[in-house]
């Protein structure tokens, strides 16, 4: 097993009509030997390519792709001791499970046709599919297909696995289930995997870390944890969380924070951590909205109930404080909390929960302290 770092990887596409197309700018990332990262993004971020060029299926422009001491950047796929998951499963329609899964092996080592049986076996056994060992995908259903294409990777005894959004076919319930079953076996096979995925809830539950990208650039690589409450940036902060972060921008005056609704008084801790900066957004993430009877303190305000959506055991509530679209933010409540449409409430912004960024750069300048996480004792 080994570390695999990505040292200023681009990737420029060359198109007749839009000229030079950059889809990976100058990304660096070292993952650690056995490390779950997950890279995330909106579509045409990158995230793909990135994959790709790991995998050797994509030329890199210019940098340097490591997998321990070795430059790999010139090797072709079947030399780089990676093994690729794909979202559309592909295999082969005529051969049987079995045959799907030793195909790689046949083809590309020098192993017994025993060795290949056992290392079959072992796999299939490990996910759970031993028994359709001798049926073909057309027999089988889209969460069985997913796991011989799992099967077909773990065969390889790769040092690394890549994995394209393995699970963006199957339904919810199924995604749920196959989320927990690949981080057992992940930390069962202790191997190094990078898994891309557009849906944050798989990010931020498999993963070690998160690689978030933008526009072809890293815009952080960090924790979960980190990534949700430490956001870099205003696009980090924006992109990681369901709903996202409300947001408004802020025109700081003295240690007051001046929006188009309401003002906002800043401790002094506050302050000084925004230095000299006056052209400010304020972020609050929905959860940290408080629903109150009425507005009593520094930081409440008076809003409108817009919609509300019931989730189980949350509400999604919209609010404005003015009635106007412009106006417009949301809150998560409990979900046996009753708020109807048209309600006229109070809000609470808590400074311990606001976050603060550089409108014109987009840096985070004030965010939640991580300290204060708290953690659960083991039981002995």
């Amino acid at each position: 097993m080994a570390n695999l770092t990505l040292d200023d990887v681009t990737k420029v596409f060359h198109d007749d009509d839009e000229g030079e197309i950059v889809a990976v700018d100058e990304v660096s990332v070292d993952i650690q030997d056995g490390e779950f990262l997950c890279v995330v993004g909106p579509s045409g971020c990158g995230k793909s390519t990135t994959l790709r060029m790991i995998a050797g299926l994509e030329d890199i422009t210019s940098g340097e792709i490591r997998l321990g001491n070795d430059i790999i950047n010139d090797q072709p796929p079947a030399q780089r001791n990676v093994a690729m998951v794909f979202q559309s499963y592909a295999l082969y329609p005529h051969m049987t499970v079995r045959e799907n899964m030793a195909f790689g092996l046949e083809q590309s080592t020098k192993l017994s046709d025993d060795e290949i049986d056992e290392r079959v076996t072992d796999a299939t056994q490990l996910l759970g599919i031993h028994d359709l060992i001798d049926r073909k995908p057309g027999e089988l259903s889209g969460g069985q297909q997913q796991r011989v294409a799992l099967g077909r990777a773990i065969v390889r005894d790769p040092e690394v696995f890549l994995m394209d959004e393995p699970l963006a076919n199957l339904d919810a319930k199924l995604r749920s289930e196959m989320r927990t079953e690949l981080q057992h076996l992940q930390e069962d096979l202790d191997v190094t995997t990078v898994y891309v995925t557009h849906d944050q809830t798989e990010a931020m539950t498999m993963s070690d870390r998160i690689a978030i990208l933008n526009d072809g650039r890293l815009q952080q690589a960090a924790t979960p944890l980190e990534c949700y409450h430490e956001p870099n940036n205003l696009f980090v902060a924006g992109f990681i969380g369901e709903p996202s972060m409300n947001f408004f921008e802020a025109d700081r005056r003295g240690s007051t924070l001046v929006t188009d609704h309401f003002e906002y008084e800043l401790s002094e801790r506050t302050v000084d951590e925004l230095g000299d900066r006056t052209d400010v957004t304020l972020g609050v993430r929905p959860e940290d909205v408080e629903v109150v009877e009425t507005a009593s303190g520094r930081h409440d305000y008076d809003a409108v109930v817009d919609v509300v959506e019931p989730r189980g055991n949350e509400n999604t509530v919209h609010l404005t404080f003015d009635g106007s679209e412009e106006s417009h933010f949301i809150a998560t409540v409990d979900g046996m909390r009753d708020v109807e449409g048209g309600e006229r409430v109070a809000v609470r912004f808590p400074e311990e929960a606001i976050h603060v960024f550089d409108s014109r750069s987009g840096e985070a300048v004030r965010n939640r302290n991580l300290d204060s996480v708290e953690k659960v004792q083991s039981v002995v």
